[in-house]
């Protein structure tokens, strides 16, 4: 699988991250792995507490509603964690990068976070990110639904708030 470095899944990885922090280095080797990032450098401690660090600001982006909070709140990750966008053909195929070839495995992925995320707001809109609508969740999700209505995490809060519903005008 070929993730795509800079859109949906790079914020939904983000997410899942947040969600489910990763104990150790190698969980989140394993963890980007599994999400389809290529791997091609090494990685260490001090990368995991980085991006733990990385995912706490980034938090603030979900949580800031307003539009103008939120963009500001982006930017700044943007201006610690990108560079410029430019062209290379490293892997065969030509792209876009928005860092340096020689950053580490933390820069890589924060600069993915930060530009994925950038993107994904601009292209699918500012409120398409969220935390669960779930009074007992406090999970973010990234909304990647054709209507953008997304308001929960998953189909199981989906479910146990329609039942919680449901029950509440049934026994009112």
């Amino acid at each position: 699988m070929y993730i795509n470095p800079y859109g949906a899944d790079p914020v939904t990885l983000a997410a899942d991250l947040a969600n489910r922090r990763p104990r150790t280095t190698r969980e989140l080797v394993d963890r980007c792995r599994e999400s389809g990032v290529t791997i091609d450098r090494g990685a260490c401690d001090e990368d995991l507490e980085e991006v733990l660090t990385f995912l706490d600001d980034w938090l603030v982006v979900v949580d800031t509603t307003d539009p103008r909070g939120r963009a500001d709140a982006l930017n700044a990750l943007l201006a610690d964690h990108s560079a410029p966008p430019r062209l290379t053909d490293h892997d065969g195929h030509w792209h876009v990068h928005y860092r340096a070839d020689d950053v580490s495995f933390a820069r890589l992925l924060t600069a993915m976070f930060s530009v994925g995320t950038a993107l994904h707001l601009t292209s699918r809109g500012i409120d398409r990110l969220a935390r669960c609508a779930a009074d007992d969740c406090a999970n973010v999700f990234a909304d990647t639904t054709r209507n953008g209505r997304k308001r929960y995490c998953s189909t199981r809060c989906t479910n146990r708030s329609a039942v919680r519903r449901h029950r509440a005008r049934t026994w009112a």
